[in-house]
């Protein structure tokens, strides 16, 4: 079945690009004045820093796994070979959440910048939803992107590899004009409230830090597809996150040093307002940092119909999922159903208007944090369990590692919770919620009665086994040896 294969096309400057690009997204954009507004400047960089160290801790389990056991729907790999098929579809499931939610964020945020380049541009009212009037031009935005990034996703991977290291580049020059802008125009007395509204505003701001750092994880869901030595993988997953921590850090220092209070909670944009601050008031570097924004919509929604293509994928070819699921594209070699049915579960988000935006970041963070939570206890497991497993990416620190990350993920998934003062809202994200663990139950116990628990057994063993039989690729340095020991016997 060489032709149900995934084609093996990304090297290190895709890889990075698209984690890095899916982790960044719009979110810096058009939260960056919330985070301040709500624990002031220091108190969004300390909950970024707090989150940042969760998801370096969680991200080290995820490079040693995926370096392991590079399997499309890592996930389901990760869980299955340490606690079963019922717990591994639990953990997909959560993560499949989290990058759908992703998908339809990105289809609410599309619309909304385009408030700031085109004011106004909302015409043919239709309905308000939470107190937001919908309209037919602004709806129309949203569906119409979220058609054109299918599309791209459906052309394959060599296509989005492609689209992902341009719009990621785009990103990055936006971003530095605004640091580097802000740094020389700003003042240090505008970031005055250091802390805003004490525990309480840290916390609203740290539970908005899983669903701002979820990107890393797109390279275990395409490790099939990633032509490069697998401790490469585990390598590039790491520095992707740092350089994420990194990136939110400065632009909350950045939007913080050159707005102050006032202009923060009265702009609709502020790290576009910032911008054009920075530069004397420029409306044209707004827009230049708008259309960086932009291109964060693009690689943030390009990477996640990555991540959940491919999780869905893995999950029916498991059978798990209905099986049609899991077929390749014949000329594209993508897994064009699977990117089909992302579709359309979001296609629609725009039509419940700019407060879904919220309720998506909150209803998917807590998918993510159950998922990494899984994510580190597969990792504990698996070093009592299989010791000798090849571990071409070790983590120093052994169980160590993965008791803080699983720790830290159980103390961020409290903060989820009613009575806490970052609870999801009800009935919105409880909703979101609710219908998504009904959706799996239904769609696992329907395969299961039809594919049967050991056909699913059977393939995850299969898997498991393929991969741990395969060669590595080598290394430059593992060439450049092998060389020298070929010159030295010729």
């Amino acid at each position: 079945m060489e032709d149900q294969k995934l084609l093996k096309v990304l090297g290190n400057r895709d890889v990075l690009a698209l984690a890095f690009g899916a982790m960044i997204g719009w979110g810096w954009v058009v939260t960056a004045g919330l985070w301040v507004m709500e624990a002031g400047s220091l108190g969004a960089i300390l909950a970024f820093l707090i989150g940042g160290l969760l998801v370096v801790l969680v991200g080290l389990t995820y490079a040693e796994l995926a370096a392991a056991l590079p399997l499309a729907g890592g996930e389901l790999f990760y869980g299955y070979t340490a606690m079963g098929r019922l717990p591994s579809f639990i953990l997909t499931w959560a993560i499949i959440l989290g990058y759908v939610s992703v998908v339809a964020f990105e289809a609410v945020a599309l619309p909304t910048v385009f408030d700031y380049l085109f004011p106004g541009y909302g015409k043919g009212y239709m309905y308000t939803i939470a107190g937001w009037d919908v309209t037919a031009t602004w709806a129309g935005v949203g569906i119409a992107g979220s058609i054109l990034i299918a599309w791209i996703n459906y052309r394959g991977m060599k296509l989005t590899s492609i689209v992902m290291t341009i719009l990621t580049l785009l990103i990055i020059v936006s971003g530095v004009l605004l640091i580097t802008g802000s740094s020389v125009a700003g003042n240090i007395e505008n970031m005055q409230p250091l802390f805003g509204n004490g525990m309480a505003g840290l916390m609203i701001v740290l539970i908005m830090t899983p669903f701002m750092f979820v990107g890393f994880d797109v390279i275990p869901q395409a490790a099939e597809e990633i032509n490069l030595p697998r401790k490469r993988i585990g390598q590039l997953l790491v520095f992707s996150v740092l350089m994420a921590v990194a990136w939110y850090v400065l632009i909350i220092f950045g939007v913080s040093m050159v707005m102050t209070p006032s202009e923060i909670s009265g702009s609709t944009l502020v790290t576009a307002d910032a911008m054009a601050k920075a530069f004397g008031g420029s409306k044209m570097m707004g827009n230049i940092l708008v259309i960086g924004g932009i291109g964060g919509i693009l690689s943030s929604w390009v990477g996640f119909y990555v991540g959940g293509s491919r999780a869905i994928y893995a999950l029916a070819k498991a059978g798990m999922l209905p099986k049609s699921l899991g077929e390749l594209h014949p000329k594209y070699k993508t897994p064009h159903r699977a990117i089909l049915l992302i579709a359309v579960l979001t296609t629609a988000a725009p039509l419940f208007g700019r407060p879904a935006l919220v309720w998506l970041v909150d209803a998917g963070g807590l998918a993510l944090v159950v998922a990494w939570l899984m994510v580190a206890l597969s990792f504990i497991i698996l070093r009592k369990k299989r010791p000798q497993l090849r571990r071409p990416f070790r983590v120093r620190g052994g169980t160590t590692i993965g008791w803080l990350a699983l720790l830290m993920s159980v103390g961020m998934a409290i903060l989820y919770m009613p009575g806490m003062p970052s609870a999801l809202i009800w009935p919105y994200e409880w909703v979101i919620i609710f219908v998504w663990v009904l959706l799996g139950a239904v769609f696992y116990k329907t395969s299961m009665s039809k594919y049967g628990a050991a056909n699913a057994n059977a393939h995850l063993d299969a898997e498991v086994e393929r991969v741990l039989q395969e060669e590595d690729i080598p290394s430059e340095k593992d060439i450049k040896d092998r060389d020298k020991v070929g010159e030295m016997y010729s």
